[in-house]
């Protein structure tokens, strides 16, 4: 038997949706929404009639049998801290997100879409998300900061992380819950996982300041420095922060997040641009030597992944620090699409379980 499966993946500005028959995609498209189109909504939460529309209109003009569809999936959105897995959208689920319990992000409408979705075309349709970005499996020392005030916290790239773990194990015919891997996702925020048996017991918060610098993000800063900076007078609240996630990284010392325009610069001989990207495989390689200690050295694999795993002279760089502690694998891109109904579809072959939030 086949199944279809629906995924839902709303962006900022965006609505991503695709039609896969098993883990064959049918129907692909990406909506974009203008600043007009947004201006209008208060919340992003108040946003979901209009793109349940657009979704529902979308697969009107493909001509798509809404029918024929076994299941729908979302992306999950900030929920409260849980472990990997596939999970049933319930009221709960929906009260958290619609509620902004644990804050407001456009994949927050994930959820509720698939939901909605599945209801319109049918009671008896599941809905799922699949490991949302506060999937949280640390081991308690990992936990510690240094200060009790300022706990360590889970948030990460859990979705492609371990949609290419559990590829990597696939592939060579090994149980994800059986290896020792180290998975490094390099996107607009950079993490790297310590995949220690199944579980993600350590990883870097690349959202929140800590870390590799990426195209947009500060990583791991001096602290007294920029304790100094936040109350210096010069810098807001608001700015300390774009400092830190939007404004940082590539785009603070290059003016630009884009990795291609970089290399197009060091081709052209831009020096400065040249340390500046080296700088950033050097602390991404220091990351996954500390996530090495994690495991005690004993690494089944390094995984590469994410859009910057696209170019060749970063993983390069990166390669030659790195080498020596385990085998490389690189999978570029981080097919958030792909990874969403792959959850779904060996859930809902019964090889993995699914969990009640």
């Amino acid at each position: 038997m086949s199944f279809y499966i629906l995924s839902i993946n709303p962006g900022s500005t965006s609505t991503k949706i695709a039609l896969y028959r098993d883990l064959q995609e049918d129907f692909t498209l990406t909506v974009r929404h203008s600043v007009d189109e947004l201006k209008n909504f208060d919340r992003i939460i108040d946003q979901y009639e209009f793109r349940k529309n657009v979704i529902l209109k979308a697969l009107e003009d493909a001509r798509i049998d809404l029918k024929k569809i076994n299941a729908v999936v979302g992306r999950g959105g900030l929920v409260r801290p849980i472990p990997s897995g596939v999970y049933r959208i319930n009221q709960k689920m929906l009260e958290d997100l619609r509620n902004e319990i644990y804050g407001e992000h456009a994949s927050n409408l994930g959820a509720i879409l698939a939901y909605e979705i599945a209801k319109t075309i049918g009671p008896q349709i599941p809905s799922f998300i699949v490991d949302p970005v506060v999937v949280d499996e640390l081991d308690d020392i990992a936990r510690i900061s240094g200060h009790p005030e300022l706990p360590r916290i889970s948030i990460f790239h859990a979705l492609n992380q371990k949609a290419v773990a559990r590829r990597f194990a696939r592939e060579h015919s090994k149980r994800y819950d059986e290896l020792n891997l180290i998975v490094v996702h390099l996107g607009g925020g950079i993490t790297v996982g310590v995949h220690h048996n199944g579980r993600v017991i350590d990883v870097n918060n690349g959202l929140d300041g800590e870390g590799p610098f990426s195209p947009e993000r500060s990583g791991t800063l001096p602290v007294g420095q920029l304790a100094r900076l936040c109350f210096s007078g010069k810098y807001t609240y608001s700015e300390i922060r774009k400092m830190i996630t939007g404004k940082g990284g590539l785009v603070a010392y290059l003016g630009t997040n884009s990795a291609l325009e970089v290399e197009e610069r060091i081709a052209c001989g831009d020096n400065y641009a040249e340390l500046i990207y080296k700088a950033m495989a050097y602390q991404i390689a220091k990351e996954i030597g500390a996530a090495s200690t994690v495991l005690k050295g004993n690494v089944d694999g390094i995984i590469i992944t994410g859009g910057l795993a696209n170019s060749p002279l970063l993983v390069k760089w990166i390669q030659e620090r790195v080498y020596f502690i385990a085998p490389i694998h690189v999978y570029p891109g981080e097919d958030e699409m792909l990874a969403l109904t792959e959850g779904v579809y060996y859930a809902l072959k019964g090889d993995i379980p699914i969990f009640e939030y």
